[in-house]
């Protein structure tokens, strides 16, 4: 599958925020990576300032192309506001709700996590990073695979309390989705009407 598998600090750089979490490079070098990148002037059109919301998106969440293009299209057709439902969809897929749980460190490995088998949904094992969480049902730990070092590295010290649409139970390694968030306790930087403009062209 074509998935960006280089170095995250350069797209970190290229939007001037550490979208994949904390980032030693960007913190060094906080400008846009390349040979001109300190003396590059951003002078963005339309345009481009909405493109470059939408592959903000696409690198925060890991989805691709195809994926975003389909989940705007299933939040056009749902009631309410276009950008909050796409920022939703993307909030209760399987592997950013194994990562908001604590499971993993970034979203690409709660994703690993979830292609190699690791996470159940009530119970039942699950292997789609996709697969669309509903309020109410549990995401968890395979049995065998609470041993695991990363798993346990992750959940240590990690504060399950910042997410109040998410319960969590440590004794079973496992989380419930209580009720999709609203935009407002979604703390991600993506400024979702700029990349419902986009689309709108």
């Amino acid at each position: 599958m074509a998935r960006y598998i280089g170095p995250k600090s350069r797209i970190a750089r290229r939007f001037g925020e550490a979208i994949f979490g904390e980032d030693k490079v960007l913190a060094k070098r906080p400008y846009a990576p390349g040979q001109h990148g300190v003396n590059r002037r951003k002078k963005n059109s339309e345009y481009g300032t909405q493109l470059a919301e939408k592959q903000k998106a696409k690198y925060t969440y890991g989805v691709l192309e195809k994926q975003f293009r389909l989940l705007f299209a299933k939040a056009a057709r749902t009631k309410g506001i276009t950008g909050e439902i796409l920022i939703q969809l993307l909030e209760c897929r399987l592997d950013n709700i194994v990562y908001r749980l604590g499971m993993a460190p970034t979203r690409a490995a709660a994703r690993q996590l979830v292609s190699h088998r690791h996470i159940t949904v009530d119970g039942q094992v699950v292997n789609i990073p996709s697969y669309s969480v509903k309020p109410g049902q549990v995401v968890a730990v395979r049995e065998k695979a609470k041993s695991l070092e990363v798993i346990n590295e992750s959940l240590q010290g990690f504060n399950h309390a910042k997410y109040g649409w998410l319960e969590w139970n440590e004794a079973d390694k496992a989380g419930k989705l209580l009720n999709i968030p609203a935009r407002a306790e979604i703390p991600e930087n993506i400024k979702e009407q700029l990349i419902v403009e986009l689309y709108s062209k």
